[in-house]
């Protein structure tokens, strides 16, 4: 057991490219675990020789978790249990969450130790609106899903973060410029590489710069929210009283849907009278 740390699972955030962002505390924490949860167990080498050090790394990923998960909660009882993804922060568009939830459920101590998420970094570079945001992970790869999930999504006033693959950006930005209307966006790739590269421009200008030059290496693409909705008409505030009207009396209704659509209540309450009489 590490004489350094408390035992339990601490979830450790590597980096995404440059290996001079990993953190001192991820270091140690890395240096000291008994045993490292990792993707991929050549990947996270790599970060160990940086270290220079050999860790004591065990494979958890999509094929083996539910095997190797009751093992690894068991060791947590005496042993640091460290849990990396290959690059960035674990749970963020990977499984890891069933280790934490079954390491709390079992009473051990859950730790984490911050640091690079491209997501992150990427809307930090795109120089959209940062107020509030949704992460969409990667969106399917089949064309229906892909139209039904941006659908889905096409109301909601933040800026859209997501992953995509080389091979299928340009399709994936023909999509978005389909179900969200010629939004602003951006690309970034390479984030803390050498070459990192943040392009921005509408979805349509973007789908066509990379239709016949699909970039390599890790992508994440940044979508700005929807402008602002127009004002709701006569119509829209009159369909939106006569169905609240049939579950509310008229002065609830009325303010149900000032709420709702931005409308003045006393407005809406006088027509509610006039709709019931």
């Amino acid at each position: 057991m590490s004489s350094v740390l408390t035992p339990g699972l601490y979830i450790v955030a590597t980096p995404i490219g440059n290996l001079g962002d990993l953190s001192p505390r991820a270091a140690e924490v890395l240096m000291n675990a008994d045993i490292v949860a990792v993707e991929d167990s050549r990947v996270t080498a790599g970060l160990f020789r940086h270290l220079g050090a050999k860790g004591r790394m065990t494979p958890y990923h999509d094929h083996n978790a539910d095997a190797v998960r009751p093992g690894l909660v068991a060791r947590m009882g005496s042993e640091v249990v460290a849990l990396v993804s290959d690059a960035g922060t674990p749970l963020i568009s990977d499984p890891g969450f069933k280790l934490v939830r079954d390491a709390r459920a079992a009473g051990h101590a859950v730790t984490t130790i911050p640091g690079p998420c491209a997501a992150i970094a990427a809307l930090t570079l795109a120089g959209l609106p940062t107020d509030r945001f949704l992460f969409l992970g990667f969106l399917p790869p089949k064309q229906q899903a892909r139209a039904e999930a941006i659908a889905e999504i096409a109301a909601v006033r933040a800026t859209l973060v997501l992953y995509e693959s080389g091979p299928r950006l340009a399709a994936c930005l023909t999509a978005l410029a389909d179900g969200l209307g010629d939004r602003e966006a951006g690309v970034a790739r390479e984030i803390t590489k050498k070459f990192e590269e943040c392009v921005t421009g509408t979805l349509s200008s973007l789908a066509a710069r990379y239709a016949d030059a699909p970039p390599k290496g890790e992508i994440v693409v940044v979508v700005a929210p929807p402008g602002e909705a127009p004002p709701a008409s006569a119509e829209d505030a009159d369909a939106a009283l006569a169905e609240a009207l049939t579950r509310l009396p008229a002065s609830k209704a009325a303010g149900e849907v000032a709420k709702r659509l931005g409308l003045d209540r006393k407005a809406l309450y006088a027509r509610a009278m006039e709709m019931k009489g």
